[in-house]
């Protein structure tokens, strides 16, 4: 177990966790899951100081914590059971959580004493880390519009079933692009 490490041994990761632990396992939907697809939205030991956050609020599942990470963030990133579970079981061998006696299968976890302190050392760190969800939650709010989604769904479902049809004309396509771009110059001039 290592105590009273510092930020850089969180965050560079040389965490144990191995080379490439953690990367780009998560769902994004819609895209902006934190960047463009196959970004990484915590690097090294970032997701380890959320989870430790988490379950120092509240004792956690597994489960549970992949289902708080995806409301805090709008459902931009969901961490797969292959990201968080790994990671619970590196806090648990650190002594920074344990598990608690739970009904059914599921491991339910508790921060230790250690844990706590190891929370306090990097309250700016988690901190920040938050700020950032926060922000990956009110951008994702503003950007994933459900009438939008659905208005785009539908033009795509027009376009492949006008485009399909071997009658189109050159004529018939390029005024489909003027459609297509008039909309366009419309929506990037809205305030």
């Amino acid at each position: 177990m290592r105590f009273g490490m510092g930020h850089d041994a969180w965050t560079s990761g040389e965490d144990g966790m191995g080379r490439g632990a953690g990367r780009g396992h998560h769902r994004s939907h819609g895209g902006g899951g934190g960047g463009p697809r196959g970004r990484r939205v915590f690097d090294g030991g970032e997701l380890k100081l959320v989870l430790l956050k988490l379950i120092g609020d509240t004792p956690r599942h597994g489960y549970d914590l992949i289902r708080e990470l995806e409301a805090l963030t709008g459902g931009g990133y969901v961490p797969s059971p292959g990201v968080i579970y790994p990671t619970l079981t590196l806090l648990d061998e650190m002594g920074l959580i344990e598990e608690q006696v739970s009904e059914g299968a599921k491991k339910r976890f508790a921060v230790t004493e250690a844990g706590r302190a190891q929370i306090a050392e990097q309250e700016s760190v988690i901190d920040g880390l938050f700020a950032r969800i926060a922000e990956m939650s009110a951008h994702r709010e503003r950007t994933d519009s459900a009438p939008v989604r659905r208005a785009m769904g539908n033009l795509k479902a027009v376009l492949m079933h006008r485009l399909g049809r071997a009658d189109l004309s050159i004529e018939d396509q390029h005024a489909v692009a003027a459609l297509i771009d008039e909309a366009a110059q419309k929506i990037e001039r809205l305030a």
